[in-house]
């Protein structure tokens, strides 16, 4: 009798299986099939719920350079602290500004301005703006932290968008998520800023470029499915 083998593997509180086995199950594994899908028909439907129309928002990220180089060298307990410091740290900062904390990815943070569903209200907008410019003032202060605990320094860059999102909630946790194109466009324009500095999609630019208080370069376009130049643009506050 060959023996059914279940590789399981669970993403977002759904459970995914994939039978190795060839051959027509028995009764047992018939059962076992059901219970899961039962289970999976379940977390379809009650695990993550979205929202039923997407809004649009604000979205940034802040992503450590070349993290995976400086941290090879740390101890465990060193590389959690290196990573702690940095992500609290930032997460101050975005909250000061009104941002909501969505979730760390490794080494970056992504969170959203709910403010921000008016693009009229060029308040918040300001925040928005605000709050990645003072990302990049504290620079020296969390390295100077770093330093004291003996861990190497930190770089980073800051990238921020307006658009579309949908919010998932999940029956599992208490922190909502976002998803979306906007969401994916700021991580991904994120490499183009320069080292401590910040990046805005073109979608913002055109909402905020008559800020006077900021001075915005247009950047190389950058290549998103058929939008193939979307257009990027370097930020920073203008001297007085």
């Amino acid at each position: 009798m060959v023996q059914a083998k279940q590789l399981i593997s669970i993403e977002f509180g759904i459970i995914f299986v994939m039978s190795t086995l060839h051959q027509p199950l028995g009764n047992i594994g018939r059962l076992r099939i059901e219970e899961i899908m039962k289970k999976i028909r379940w977390a379809v439907s009650k695990e993550v719920s979205f929202s039923e129309s997407p809004k649009s928002y604000c979205v940034g990220t802040v992503d450590v350079v070349d993290s995976t180089n400086i941290t090879a060298y740390l101890k465990d307990a060193k590389m959690c602290e290196y990573y702690g410091i940095f992500l609290n740290t930032m997460s101050e900062i975005a909250k000061e500004f009104g941002a909501v904390i969505v979730k760390n990815i490794g080494d970056s943070l992504l969170y959203y301005f709910p403010d921000t569903s008016d693009a009229k209200d060029s308040n918040s907008l300001y925040h928005v703006l605000e709050c990645g410019i003072a990302m990049v003032e504290s620079y020296s202060d969390i390295n100077k932290i770093m330093l004291e605990h003996g861990l190497p320094p930190v770089n980073y860059r800051i990238s921020s968008d307006y658009g579309k999102i949908y919010i998932a909630r999940s029956s599992s946790s208490s922190r909502d998520d976002i998803f979306g194109p906007t969401v994916s466009i700021c991580s991904k324009i994120n490499r183009l800023a320069m080292t401590n500095g910040i990046v805005i999609g073109g979608d913002l630019y055109q909402i905020v470029r008559s800020f006077k208080e900021y001075v915005f370069h247009s950047l190389s376009g950058f290549s998103v499915g058929m939008r193939l130049d979307y257009p990027v643009y370097s930020l920073c506050k203008r001297l007085s």
